[in-house]
């Protein structure tokens, strides 16, 4: 016959939990709802990659054609007319690097339009969330997994045609600048996705930015081939603040954070300075896009 346990009473005198640890509680239990939250939601997207693995395939083979063919078109090209480049490959190296992360993010919010008109965003923002975040932080780092595979890929195929390798301390900090990059255009391409009506007006934004971007930096050609209202333009572009720094430590084997990577209209520009400019892009389009995390959809 079972016997029923019957916990001892509690002694009066026993103190009881203090607010601050029911607070310490509570925030530990929705952080781990959060990250758990978070994991779900990327798995999602990864299991979708595994489904369309031709995504990440045509990712790799357009960056390696962009080496390849616009390397092949100005290999002839004297000897420092790319400032302090050995060639043009390792000069283009940098803005290819850059350019696909950015390509890759700013279709992130594709993904979530396309659940947002079929019903399954509407669904998941009526669901007790932690945190809407958690949408914008899987989308990320899906994104920044694959970025990273491809910035693997050009870096390996760069050295191959000749670029040189950067050192580990440089390439740690290119991983750096291309995760702070990801980071901030997924952020504006998430604010995109819940802001215009639809698919359609999304793809028509990506289709109109995305070449201005490109040829408005420092992507295919320095600032001194340009002409001086193109100058300020590039020298405003978010996506040369990725390029210069990640274009001087392929260039300088002893380059500093004090180094000047940038010798923009208005001043000259330090690696550091790039940095910060980069970590204010990403942290202005996380708080731009918060109130658009709050919206519902019928």
């Amino acid at each position: 016959m079972s016997q029923t346990v019957t916990p001892p009473p509690r002694n009066l005198n026993d103190p009881l939990p203090s607010e601050g640890s029911t607070r310490t509680i509570a925030s530990s239990s929705t952080f781990n709802d959060f990250v758990q939250e978070t994991i779900a939601l990327t798995r999602r997207l990864f299991i979708q990659l595994q489904r369309r693995p031709s995504t990440l395939i045509a990712g790799i083979i357009q960056p390696v054609m962009w080496l390849v063919l616009f390397g092949a078109l100005f290999q002839n090209a004297p000897q420092g007319l790319f400032g302090e480049s050995q060639n043009y490959g390792q000069f283009l190296a940098a803005g290819v690097i850059v350019f696909t992360a950015f390509g890759g993010a700013l279709n992130a919010g594709l993904p979530v339009m396309f659940d947002r008109e079929f019903g399954f965003l509407n669904r998941l923002l009526v669901a007790p969330l932690a945190s809407r975040f958690s949408i914008v932080l899987a989308s990320a780092l899906f994104i920044a997994t694959l970025s990273l595979v491809q910035t693997a890929v050009i870096i390996a195929m760069s050295a191959f045609l000749g670029a040189g390798l950067p050192d580990l301390v440089g390439l740690g900090l290119v991983v750096a600048i291309v995760l702070l990059l990801v980071f901030g255009v997924t952020a504006l391409s998430l604010g995109l996705a819940f802001a215009l009506p639809g698919h359609i007006e999304l793809i028509a934004v990506i289709f109109v930015t995305n070449l201005p971007l490109l040829f408005a930096s420092t992507a295919l050609a320095p600032l001194s081939f340009m002409p001086r209202w193109l100058q300020v333009v590039a020298s405003l572009n978010p996506l040369s603040y990725a390029i210069e720094p990640i274009r001087h430590i392929y260039t300088d084997d002893h380059w500093r954070l004090s180094d000047v990577v940038m010798q923009a209209p208005f001043a000259n520009v330090t690696m550091t300075t790039a940095l910060l400019i980069l970590v204010s892009f990403s942290v202005i389009v996380l708080l731009s896009i918060r109130p658009l995390l709050r919206r519902s959809f019928t």
